[in-house]
């Protein structure tokens, strides 16, 4: 097997999660806009790739997601924005914390790897987010999938972060948690993928499974 030399990481629940949840957020953006809670999150989670590829933006896709459901539970579209409106006002993307393990894994890689965050998402949001982590200045390249590069799945994102770290898809690796992104964009980059595993059975199959970002101390190519 050919050795790692450069590691790439998703960004969102992988290195760093919001300390409110989406479940909350959506429960205060009803609130605030005063009508009563007709959808949970899960229901947003469960639609939000259908509007991938039509929307520029993370708050443009909440909208239109948010509009769909409003429309198909016999509501105007627009008060569906609203609420998504009111739900982008109460995110706070500076209000984040390392995921377990995250920090000790960071640190045990930048020993003897070159590393870099590939993320899908605005520079200015995601920006703030990773200004949060204790380990940020470990990077040395930071790409904005759908901004520097087209977005994941996409293999170009991944060839334009290897570019700036001098470094080859086949000695690298890509640690994410999306079987949607991470994972088919990185075996289209050519690159190795690092499942952050949510117990599911995985599809498609990653190169290497991680319980938790702890198991990187211990990097699984390496054994």
């Amino acid at each position: 097997m050919t050795a790692v030399d450069a590691v790439l990481f998703d960004l969102d629940d992988t290195l760093c999660e919001y300390r409110r949840s989406g479940e909350e957020l959506l429960a205060a953006a009803f609130d605030d806009v005063g009508v009563e809670h007709f959808f949970d999150a899960s229901e947003y989670y469960a639609r939000y790739e259908e509007f991938l590829e039509a929307t520029d933006s993370m708050v443009d896709l909440r909208r239109e997601c948010f509009a769909a459901i409003a429309e198909e539970c016999d509501r105007d579209p627009a008060l569906g924005r609203a609420v998504a409106d009111a739900y982008a006002a109460e995110r706070d993307h500076t209000n984040v914390r390392p995921l377990p393990g995250a920090g000790d894994a960071v640190e045990a890689l930048s020993a003897d790897h070159r590393l870099a965050v590939l993320t899908n998402g605005a520079p200015e949001m995601q920006g703030e987010k990773l200004s949060q982590l204790p380990f940020r200045d470990a990077f040395e390249a930071v790409v904005h999938a759908g901004y520097d590069a087209p977005r994941k799945p996409q293999p170009d994102p991944y060839h334009h972060t290897l570019e700036l770290l001098d470094a080859t898809p086949e000695r690298a690796v890509h640690v994410g948690n999306s079987l949607t992104t991470d994972v088919p964009g990185a075996h289209a980059a050519g690159v190795r993928s690092v499942w952050l595993s949510d117990g599911s059975d995985p599809d498609p199959e990653p190169d290497y499974h991680l319980d938790s970002m702890s198991d990187l101390a211990t990097p699984p190519w390496q054994e």
